[in-house]
C-alpha cells in the first residue's frame, strides 16, 4: 500500500510524534462490482475509520440509523471508531503507516492536512466519482453551487465530501454569533435589578450577585466562562469596546480590511475591563482552566449569574435569558460577526487503498439524500429503546421534530446521529423536515437582540488557499495562536496589558503576523473580485 511521502513510521501529520506503527484496519478486497444498485445482492463490507462522540455507542452499527442504512444498501460497514484525541492519533498513525482503511468519516482534516494527503496521493480526487455515481450530491451542488466552489481545491480537484447545514443566511444565519452571554433573570428579579444595558451596569449587577449570594452558602459565581474555549469564551463582550472578537480573532471592516483583533485598541480595553472584573472577584477562579464537564456541572446547579455558551439549555435552563449587546464606556455597541458557516470541507475522504470506488461513492451518496442527511445530522425516529428526535409522517414523507421533554438537544444528537457527510439546505425545511425548535428559538433571539448591532458588512469567507500558503499559515499559527491565548489569560489575571502592549505588538510581528495578514488580505481581495465578476 502507498505510504505518505516523507512520512516515516512513528511520524504523522499535524506534527504529532508517536512511537510505534499502526496495525489499523486495512481496506476491503476488490469485489469487482460495477453498475451497482442498492441493495446489493452480494455480501460486501467496507472498512471505515471514524471519529465519534464519547456519548455515542462505541460501535456506530449499534445506532438505528446505521442499521437502517445497511438494510437499504446491503453494505456492511466495519467501523474503526474513536473519540477525541484518540481518533486524531489513530487516524494519523493509520495514514503514516500506509495501512489505510477504505475511507475516513468525520475526518477533521485541516485544509493543509487535506492538500498534503492529496499531494502524497494518500487520498483520491472524487470529482469524477461525484459526476458518475452521486446524483444526490450533484443535486445539492446544482441548488447551491457555492458549496461546490468551496470544496474545490485550487488545483481544480475535489478531495473530500462536505458537511452542509443551512439555518438562515447572512447576519441572520444561526452561526452569525457563536457563544453569547446568558444572565440569571431570576436573581435579577429577586434582587430588584434591571437587565444591564452597559458594561458598567453589568459590573454593578455582578457585584450585587457577589455580595448578596443568591445561590446561598457562598455558592454564587457572578460570571463564568471557559477562556479560549470556543463557544464558552467571553469574546461576545469584546464588541462593546471596538470591532469585537470571535473564535478565530479575524474580522473584516466595512472598508474591506482584514483585521486581527488582538492588534486593536478595543481588544486591549476589553482585556482591561475583564481584569477589573477579576480584581473584584467577579470571575470564576476556574474559568481559565476548567473543562466542559465541570463548567456544565456548576451551571446545572444554577450557580452562575452570567455565563457564555451557544445554547443555555445545554447548561442551565429557564431562569436565564440572553444577555443583550452592551454599550461600552464610550457608548459603542457592536456584535462581532462570526466567520463560521454550517460547512465542513473535509467531512469524509476516500483513501488510495480503496478498491471499490463505485460502491463507496454510491454509499456516501446515500448520506446526501435529504431524509438521510436530516437523520445523520440530528438523529432518527422509531427507536423503541432510545428517545427519538423525530416522528416520521408517512403521508407527507417528512421528518418532524418532537418534544425532547427537557433532554439537552446536543446530548441526544451525539448519542443517536451518525454525522458524516450530509447536506441540509434551507429549502428542506417544510418539505423534508421541520426546523429544530432550539434552532428556531435561537434564530428568533439573535434577530431580536443581536442582529441590529452587527455593524460589520463583511465576514471572512471560507477560502481554499494554495498548499504553499497553507503551509506558511500553519507554521505561523502554530506559534502565534498559543501566544495570543496565553497573553489573553495572563492579562486578565495580572492586568499588565497596558505596560506590555507595545511589546505584544512586536512579538506578534516576530511570530509572522504581517505575512499571515498579507495572505489573508490577498485571499479576501481575490474572493471579493471573483464574486463581483459573477
Amino acid at each position: 500500500m502507498k505510504k505518505l511521502k516523507g512520512a516515516l513510521c512513528g511520524v504523522v501529520l499535524g506534527s504529532l510524534l508517536l512511537s510505534g506503527c499502526s496495525n489499523e484496519q486495512s481496506a476491503a478486497k476488490d469485489y469487482e462490482l460495477s453498475d451497482i444498485s442498492f441493495p446489493v445482492e452480494e455480501d460486501v463490507t467496507l472498512n471505515f475509520m471514524t471519529g465519534s462522540s464519547p456519548m455515542a455507542p462505541e460501535d456506530p452499527n449499534d445506532k438505528l440509523i446505521s442499521q437502517r442504512l445497511e438494510e437499504e444498501t446491503g453494505v456492511h460497514i466495519e467501523w474503526d471508531s474513536y473519540s477525541g484525541e484518540a481518533f486524531v492519533e489513530k487516524r494519523n498513525l493509520a495514514m503514516s503507516s500506509g495501512d489505510f482503511p477504505d475511507a475516513i468519516m468525520n475526518s477533521g482534516y485541516s485544509d493543509y492536512e487535506l492538500l498534503n494527503l492529496a499531494d502524497d496521493e494518500a487520498i483520491v480526487p472524487v470529482e469524477d466519482l461525484i459526476e458518475d455515481y452521486m446524483p444526490n450530491l450533484q443535486e445539492v451542488f446544482e441548488q447551491a453551487p457555492e458549496y461546490k466552489e468551496m470544496v474545490t481545491a485550487p488545483d481544480g480537484h475535489i478531495y473530500s465530501f462536505p458537511w452542509i447545514e443551512e439555518l438562515g443566511t447572512g447576519k441572520e444565519k444561526i452561526q452569525a454569533v457563536g457563544g453569547t452571554g446568558w444572565i440569571n433573570v431570576k436573581w435579577l428579579e429577586e434582587l430588584g435589578l434591571e437587565m444591564p444595558q452597559t458594561t458598567e451596569e453589568l459590573e454593578e449587577v455582578l457585584k450585587a450577585f457577589r455580595d448578596q449570594d443568591p445561590a446561598g452558602d457562598g455558592q454564587t459565581i457572578p460570571m463564568s466562562f471557559i477562556l479560549n474555549g470556543g463557544q464558552e469564551d467571553p469574546a461576545f463582550l469584546f464588541g462593546s469596546f471596538g470591532v469585537g472578537d470571535n473564535w478565530d480573532h479575524t474580522v473584516v471592516t466595512n472598508d474591506k480590511e482584514v483585521v486581527y483583533t488582538p492588534t486593536t485598541d478595543g481588544y486591549k480595553e476589553a482585556i482591561n475591563y475583564f481584569h477589573g472584573l477579576y480584581q473584584e472577584d467577579l470571575i470564576d477562579v476556574e474559568a481559565f482552566e476548567q473543562d466542559w464537564n465541570n463548567y456544565v456541572a456548576k451551571g446545572g446547579n444554577e450557580r452562575y449569574g452570567v455565563y457564555f455558551t451557544w445554547d443555555k439549555n445545554n447548561i442551565s435552563g429557564e431562569n436565564y435569558e440572553m444577555l443583550p449587546a452592551l454599550e461600552g464606556p464610550d457608548g459603542h455597541k457592536n456584535v462581532a460577526v462570526s466567520n463560521a458557516l454550517g460547512f465542513d470541507r473535509s467531512r469524509m475522504v476516500i483513501t488510495s487503498a480503496n478498491q471499490n470506488l463505485e460502491l463507496t461513492a454510491k454509499w456516501i451518496d446515500q448520506m446526501y439524500a435529504p431524509l438521510q442527511s436530516v437523520q445523520n445530522n440530528w438523529g432518527t425516529y422509531g427507536d423503541k429503546e432510545k428517545q427519538n428526535i423525530f416522528k416520521y409522517d408517512e403521508d407527507e414523507d417528512m421528518l418532524k421534530h418532537v418534544d425532547l421533554e427537557g433532554t439537552a438537544p446536543v446530548e441526544l444528537r451525539e448519542q443517536t446521529a451518525l454525522g458524516g457527510p450530509l447536506a441540509i439546505l434551507d429549502s428542506y425545511f417544510g418539505e423534508f423536515t421541520t426546523m429544530p425548535d432550539d434552532a428556531a428559538w435561537r434564530l428568533d433571539l439573535l434577530h431580536e437582540n443581536l442582529v441590529p448591532y452587527m455593524n460589520a458588512d463583511y465576514t471572512y469567507p471560507n477560502v481554499f488557499l494554495q498548499l504553499e500558503e497553507l503551509e506558511t499559515i500553519s507554521k505561523i499559527e502554530a506559534d502565534l495562536f498559543p501566544y495570543v491565548e496565553r497573553k489573553r489569560s495572563e492579562w486578565i489575571v495580572n492586568g499588565k496589558v497596558n505596560e506590555e502592549w507595545d511589546a505584544h505588538l512586536e512579538e506578534m510581528k516576530r511570530l509572522g503576523l504581517q505575512e499571515w495578514m498579507e495572505i489573508k488580505q490577498n485571499a479576501f481581495d481575490d474572493y471579493m473580485e471573483s464574486q463581483e465578476e459573477k
